[in-house]
């Protein structure tokens, strides 16, 4: 039984290994690479025809919405990059001066026929390409073999749908998520507390750093974003790239606020030291808040990557108790702190910031604000679309019958029953 187990478990590991971005990826690249080597080897008078998979490897490495948007700045830059090859292996062959020539020779043809952000590329690929025409006979056969690896690294951006990175992308977010709510728990902890000025600073410098986090994660979405777009795998790609961007740009303005937070802290620490930063009742208060809000955070990331709806439903009612405790301890902390403020007035705004600011996370994470804000974000994407493109919006509407996203059409019919 425990074999059997653990057969199973290596199974699900090996399956889920297959279905990684990346392993698709370097399979699309080796199948079209060994596609246009095969075509290659019967048109091309060269015996080894490797410019072909080399072109086509260089093509197949973007997703399928750059290949429709870029492809053919792309491409130009591959075959002048190749042809500048060519050339030079006729003339002068490779050496170190002639390498530095082609250089120069390759950025100032990529500019002349403006290829804009890859020329770049013009250079690469003239210098790998150099090295395996060296010895070519002919540049008619080297121009036969790059037309015929663009073309298939094209093929196979159409027919084979780009790995989809999506999960790499929630996974980003929820990280992103459980850093903050670690931080926002050690917070409230020495927040209950005897806190040295020092330490509450070490808590400032922790949440400014979250800030390259947020760099890291936000590019984790783009290229997610950018694999959705007009991909065949993927139904509702609009709904899927507003979720998850305005999934992150609601943790960007929690890390923002805590950041706040902790400058607060860091402030009262040095203003009330020695003295603990708030009385003992207050101080466990704001720590039971602060941890109720954390995990309130995370569910939100859970919320956001989640895409079986019974499972987003479940996320979504586990939010909804969470923020509806954290808003009732956020009450009981502002009657303490009134109380206080009436006995001591100094430092009230001080304790006043720190209510604040904790009730604008709350109202951030609140799933009737989130809705209302994808409403927004969908109407407003799908206007830019259809104006940008409208033959897209033309041939979605011709094969899917212009369904509108699901979020967005469950909204519409909420949106009257609620309240601004």
């Amino acid at each position: 039984m425990q074999d059997a187990r653990e057969w199973t478990e290596s199974l699900g590991r090996l399956v889920r290994r297959h279905r990684d971005p990346v392993v698709v990826q370097a399979l699309r690249s080796a199948a079209a690479a060994s596609i246009a080597y095969v075509i290659a080897l019967r048109l091309s008078p060269e015996p080894r025809p490797l410019t072909a998979p080399l072109t086509a490897l260089l093509v197949v490495q973007v997703t399928l919405y750059s290949t429709l948007t870029t492809g053919i700045r792309r491409v130009n830059s591959v075959v002048a990059g190749v042809l500048v090859a060519i050339a030079f292996s006729l003339l002068v062959g490779l050496t170190w001066w002639s390498l530095a020539l082609l250089i120069v020779a390759s950025l100032a043809v990529g500019h002349l026929v403006r290829v804009d952000e890859f020329v770049p590329e013009v250079a690469i690929s003239a210098m790998l390409v150099l090295g395996v025409t060296s010895v070519g006979d002919t540049a008619w056969a080297r121009i036969v073999e790059t037309l015929i690896g663009a073309v298939v690294g094209l093929g196979c951006n159409l027919l084979l749908a780009p790995p989809v990175w999506v999960d790499k992308a929630g996974e980003s977010i929820e990280g992103l998520a459980r850093r903050v709510r670690q931080l926002m728990l050690r917070v409230g902890e020495e927040a209950a507390g005897r806190t040295p000025a020092e330490q509450a600073a070490a808590r400032l410098h922790e949440a400014r750093r979250l800030d390259h986090d947020i760099v890291e994660v936000d590019a984790a979405l783009r290229q997610a974003e950018d694999s959705l777009r007009l991909n065949p795998r993927v139904r509702e790609g609009l709904l899927h790239r507003v979720v998850l961007r305005t999934g992150l740009d609601t943790l960007e303005i929690c890390t923002v606020v805590l950041r706040v937070i902790t400058r607060t802290l860091t402030d009262l620490a040095k203003e009330r030291e020695p003295d603990p930063l708030f009385p003992p009742e207050t101080g466990a208060v704001v720590e039971r808040l602060l941890s109720e809000v954390a995990d309130a955070v995370v569910s939100f990331a859970v919320l956001v990557t989640t895409d079986v709806s019974v499972n987003a439903e479940s996320a979504e009612e586990r939010l909804t108790a969470e923020l509806r405790q954290a808003a009732a301890t956020r009450d009981k902390l502002a009657q303490l702190l009134l109380e206080g403020i009436q006995r001591d007035a100094r430092q009230w705004q001080l304790f006043g910031a720190v209510l604040t600011e904790v009730n604008r996370i709350i109202d951030e994470l609140d799933t009737e604000h989130r809705s209302h804000r994808l409403l927004e974000e969908l109407d407003r994407c799908s206007r830019e679309q259809r104006e940008r493109m409208p033959w897209v919006t033309w041939l979605r509407e011709r094969l899917g019958g212009g369904r509108m996203p699901r979020l967005q059409r469950r909204n519409r019919e909420a949106t009257p029953r609620r309240s601004l």
